[in-house]
């Protein structure tokens, strides 16, 4: 296989490969607590007989963009948002452990408290499950009080803690579901510096207008390869008219 064919083949698969890390970024510059996708090019050498003269590039995932997003005030009671580094813990849908940022919490008909994704989130005992109440406040470490059905706001009482954890960046990894876990598949331990602000949600930290200037960059790099593919076909035709002349 001609080598030129070969490098301008792989340059335009592997930019389709980095256009979709980058479409799904965008897809979720709206949702709540993201964390963006990161991705960048390799150059490797095209090995074979001949000079070392081709390489051709590959895209590889480079983790995920650690920086914080904004954060915006709603007023909800439910909704809080961890402020600076830190996890809200939740039960994944394989029952273990799981982290996210997504702090936009609810509670379903049976009483749990979940996310927004529905993933029940997780106390120093478990998934937490919230009593019928005429009124919630979430502070700052996590713990939830209410004021029961029929009682007076002086009879407000603590029900439990959220479980806020920290762990290093370097030792969690996201999973296809979005949630972080702990890449050894440990449990992380509370950490009480962990503070969220309530009545706000972290946003995305997708750069939408970042992402559309990528998104046409890379259609660019993917029309200029199979113009490539293009002039390899071309000059292999008119090599094979020259070779039938002799």
């Amino acid at each position: 296989m001609d080598r030129m064919l070969y490098v301008a083949m792989s340059g335009a698969k592997e930019t389709l490969r980095a256009q979709a890390v980058n479409n799904h970024n965008l897809a979720n510059a709206s949702t709540t607590g993201f964390r963006a996708d990161l991705a960048a090019f390799q150059s490797r050498a095209v090995d074979g007989s001949g000079f070392a003269s081709r390489v051709y590039t590959q895209s590889a995932s480079t983790g995920w963009d650690h920086s914080q997003g904004s954060l915006q005030s709603t007023g909800r009671d439910l909704d809080i948002a961890v402020n600076g580094a830190g996890w809200i813990a939740v039960q994944g849908p394989d029952g273990k452990e799981a982290y996210t940022r997504a702090g936009d919490l609810q509670v379903d008909a049976t009483g749990q408290l979940t996310t927004g994704t529905g993933h029940p989130v997780l106390g120093d005992g478990g998934p937490i499950t919230i009593p019928p109440y005429s009124s919630l406040f979430i502070a700052g470490d996590g713990s939830i009080s209410i004021v029961a059905q029929g009682q007076t706001s002086q009879t407000s009482s603590t029900i439990g803690r959220i479980k806020l954890v920290n762990p290093a960046n370097e030792q969690i990894d996201r999973g296809d579901d979005g949630l972080f876990r702990m890449k050894d598949g440990s449990s992380a331990s509370a950490d009480a510096v962990v503070k969220v602000a309530t009545g706000v949600i972290e946003s995305s930290n997708v750069n939408p207008a970042e992402a559309m200037v990528n998104m046409i960059e890379l259609a660019r790099h993917f029309e200029m390869q199979v113009k490539a593919i293009r002039t390899a076909e071309e000059n292999a035709q008119a090599a094979t008219r020259l070779m039938s002349l002799g």
